[in-house]
This record gives C-alpha cells, structure tokens and sequence, in this order.
C-alpha cells in the first residue's frame, strides 16, 4: 500500500464506520436502543475501531521505516565500497609509479618496501570487498579477523577487547567504526614504530567509546595536525557518527585515539 491509498483509507475508514454507526443508531436502533446505551456503546466501537486500525496503520509503518533503514543502510556500503575502490586505484598507482623510479634508480631495498606497500593495501581491499553486503559477519569478529591479519603484516602484537552486543551498532554505524579501526591501525603500522597496540570498543546504555592506543614513538610535535597520518579521514568519519574525537600524544610515549559518542544522536 503506497502513502497516499494509506492516507485516503486513514481518513475515510473511522469517519464511514463511525459515521455509518451513527446513522443507522438513529434511523434503525432509535426505538431499540436507548440514548444512554448507544452513547456507552458508540463509546466502546470508537475505542476498538482506533486501537485496531492504529495497530495496523503503525505495523506499516513500522515496516516501511525497516525497509528504508535497510536501503540506506545497503546504499552505505556501496558507497563505502566505491570509496575503498577509487583509494586502492589512487595507492596502487602511486606504488606502481615511485616502484618504477627506485627500479630505474637501482634503489632495490626501497623498490622492496613499495612491492610490501602494494600487498598490504590489497590485502586490506581484498578484506573489505569480498562478503557481498547480505553476507556481512558479526561486527566484533570481522574487526578481530583484520587485526589477527595486521598483527601478521605488521609484527606488532595486538590486543582485542569488544564488548558490545552484536547488534548494539547499526551497519552503518559499522562501516564508520571499522574505518576508523583500519584508518588508526594503519597508522600505528606506517608511523609508530610499536611494540605492541590495544584496541577497545566499549558502552554503556547510549554511551559508547572506542580506544586505540600503542606504545610507538608517539608524534612529533613539529608534526601536529588533523593532516597528518591519515587523521583527517578519521575525524571525517567521527563526524558522521556524532561523536567526539581526542587524540593523545607525547613523543617517545605512544598514541592514544579516543572516540566517544551517544547511540541516537
């Protein structure tokens, strides 16, 4: 049923019945029912005619609400995908070009490190890309899959505690988490210099708050700003969740990323 026979079936079925009620109360039932009884009865048929179409009404409505969550939810993921496509074939090509300049220059040691680049950014791609949106698994384990890969990659021991329900997050709300995740731990991979890194996803009722935290070299504070380490990206997608942003520092003392918000905002 589509929004507008909802609306004209809203207006005129509690009007018609109600309305019909009336008329044959006063024409037919006038000499069979009394005032008082009709008004008494009159009474309790409004009550169980709204209780029973609002029921229905909401029950569609509710429905239709579910299906655009969905949609939107869908249409996020697509659009995160096109996003990590066009960011793999912007990387990809910029390894590819300054590999080609060390080769030519004989800078083998360098060309090493591009060819490692290429295969942790395809990695990465081929992580995010290969459930199809309807197959998508459990928020908590595809965040410890990725990281049990970066600890690999990266030699850097890690650290997991998730403690939010399955579906406390909505997917959306998942794809911006997940690239903050991947945004920070990334950074810790390409910049830090760790030893060992911790993340933490936590909430209370509304309240929830994520933490990633290494134990690296920390920023230099020649180099402070939201342009630097990919910080940018990351407080982009803070934003579209609502939530707030602290970045913690000091040279030689690790990096902390705090990320707090309220479900609902």
């Amino acid at each position: 049923m589509n929004d507008r026979t909802l609306k004209v079936f809203t207006i005129l079925f509690p009007t018609l019945l109600i309305g019909g009620f009336e008329f044959i109360r006063h024409t037919i039932l006038y000499h069979y029912l009394s005032m008082e009884a009709g008004n008494y009865l009159i009474m309790i048929l409004t009550f169980v005619i709204s209780y029973f179409f609002s029921t229905w009404v909401f029950k569609i409505i509710s429905k239709k609400n579910q299906r655009i969550t969905a949609e939107r939810e869908l249409r996020a993921i697509y659009e995160e995908r096109e996003r990590l496509a066009k960011e793999l074939h912007d990387n990809i090509a910029q390894s590819l070009f300054l590999l080609k300049v060390d080769l030519k220059k004989g800078k083998l040691a360098e060309a090493g490190a591009v060819v490692n680049s290429i295969d942790t950014n395809l990695r990465q791609a081929i992580f995010n890309l290969r459930l199809k949106p309807e197959e998508q698994c459990p928020f908590a384990k595809r965040v410890e899959s990725w990281l049990s890969d970066w600890s690999l990659i990266s030699g850097v021991e890690i650290s997991i505690d998730i403690g939010v329900d399955e579906e406390y997050f909505s997917q959306t709300e998942e794809i911006q988490l997940f690239g903050i995740i991947q945004e920070g731990f990334t950074n810790i991979r390409k910049h830090a210099n760790a030893q060992n890194a911790w993340l933490s996803v936590k909430a209370s009722g509304r309240r929830w708050n994520l933490l990633i935290k290494d134990d690296g070299d920390g920023f230099s504070v020649t180099n402070v700003g939201t342009n630097h380490y990919g910080l940018a990206m990351i407080e982009e997608r803070v934003n579209k969740l609502g939530a707030l942003l602290d970045i913690i520092w000091g040279e030689k003392e690790g990096t902390q990323i705090v990320v707090k918000g309220v479900k609902g905002q």
